[in-house]
């Protein structure tokens, strides 16, 4: 049994102790009693472990590894027509040591569950088998949800409906779609059809890239709603990107929102890639590519971030750190009251956990596995407004990795003091 003491805990604002027996958390509040191991962790942050809702692990640091330059017009569409010949050079072998330099990245970031589209348009499914053994290679590590994602569209790629149904019978956990690529408005709406069919068929989740473009018309993520509204399948849904719905007028928006709220559907959000690859016919103004982050918060629909690309056709940036993330999706959002920062960590860590329908055993609190990290600072407003370093991951009461906080060997001294 161990107790990590001297300790701020987000969501617990009268505790400073945690108590640890086997992996599970016995007690959170004060004065918990004697243990075998007392850790003082020295007035640092407490919160559960990041949740990486959204990541392409079958495409990080492609840019960069296979030597071939990403979209010159910096589009999506352009991005997704030139995927192709990346995937010519795939192996299973170079898909497993990329996706594993991703998740390095990840995990020692505080990460510890992540949700990866992986495309399996592809008869091979190169991909999604590296990424099935990954998953079981990495389980005590990182928790890893895989998605059946048609990047080329399950009508515009010839077959693709079908291999995505193949993808699930070979152990995917979530459907994917793509409606905004299909060839037309019906095919789209087809895709959609497909994926709430197949998701109940065989009991698995949905996350659907839904309307990642600036066309307010483009409004898939209505039909999604409609279905799962009517199966009653909304928590186990969730919409990505929904790029379009920030460009929708009110009138509709808020009506949709309503329904939101009456299907309990989640909503992902990537405000670096979204940002950099939205607006880009737009001369001034120039959206900012977010969906309706701080009306959904407002309305208690549920809303996460995400890195979405780390170095690969659609993105050259990323290196997945979920508080750059936070940062920059609360600047874009403009998400930073007193009252909002409070709560702006359950972007990544808490919402994301909803999103991957674990919110049942994910989290700070008594019987539940102890995962957590320890970040560099002393409050929510101080590790958000420093971008606070993870000083250690915690799983299952034992260190993934442990560092001290930054030290110098020459410290600046300015020479006065008041």
């Amino acid at each position: 049994m161990k107790k990590f003491i001297n300790t701020v805990i987000y969501g617990h604002n009268e505790a400073d102790e945690i108590l640890v027996d086997n992996g599970v958390i016995k007690a959170i509040g004060k004065d918990l009693g004697p243990s075998d191991e007392i850790i003082d962790l020295g007035g640092k942050l407490i919160t559960a472990p990041y949740v990486d809702p959204h990541l392409h692990l079958d495409y990080v640091y492609t840019l960069s590894e296979l030597g071939q330059e990403g979209a010159g017009s910096g589009t999506l569409f352009e991005a997704i027509e030139m995927w192709p010949k990346f995937k010519e050079n795939l192996t299973v072998n170079s898909v497993k040591k990329l996706a594993l330099k991703g998740i390095k990245d990840e995990v020692s970031q505080g990460v510890q569950h992540i949700r990866t589209h992986i495309d399996v348009t592809d008869p091979n499914f190169t991909a999604l088998k590296a990424m099935l053994e990954l998953r079981e290679e990495l389980k005590d590590i990182v928790e890893i949800q895989i998605v059946a994602f048609p990047q080329e569209g399950m009508y515009t790629y010839k077959g693709g409906r079908d291999l995505v149904e193949e993808a699930l019978k070979m152990g995917a956990d979530v459907v994917g779609g793509i409606p905004h690529y299909e060839p037309a408005r019906e095919f789209g709406e087809k895709s959609v059809h497909d994926i709430v069919k197949l998701a109940i068929k065989y009991d698995k989740l949905i996350d659907v890239h839904c309307d990642e473009t600036d066309d307010p018309h483009s409004r898939f993520v209505e039909l999604l709603n409609a279905l799962v509204l009517i199966e009653d399948y909304g928590i186990r849904t969730t919409a990505s990107h929904t790029c379009s719905f920030g460009s929708a007028d009110n009138s509709y928006a808020f009506r949709m929102m309503d329904l939101f709220k009456k299907s309990k559907m989640n909503f992902i959000s990537c405000p670096t890639e979204n940002a950099y690859l939205q607006g880009r016919q737009d001369t001034y103004p120039k959206r900012r590519g977010l969906t309706r982050v701080k009306e959904f918060i407002e309305s208690g629909i549920n809303v996460a971030f995400a890195q979405d690309s780390i170095n690969d056709p659609w993105y050259p940036m990323g290196n997945g750190n979920m508080m750059n993330i936070l940062d920059n999706g609360i600047h874009l959002a403009q998400i930073m009251s007193p009252e909002e920062i409070e709560k702006d960590l359950d972007l990544i860590t808490y919402n994301g956990a909803r999103c991957l329908n674990i919110q049942d055993r994910y989290g700070l609190d008594v019987g539940k596995d102890a995962n957590f990290i320890i970040l560099d600072g002393d409050s929510p407003f101080d590790v958000i407004r420093n971008r606070a370093r993870v000083l250690a991951s915690i799983r299952k009461g034992e260190y993934l990795f442990k560092q001290k906080p930054v030290e110098y060997d020459v410290k600046l001294d300015l020479g006065v003091n008041y």
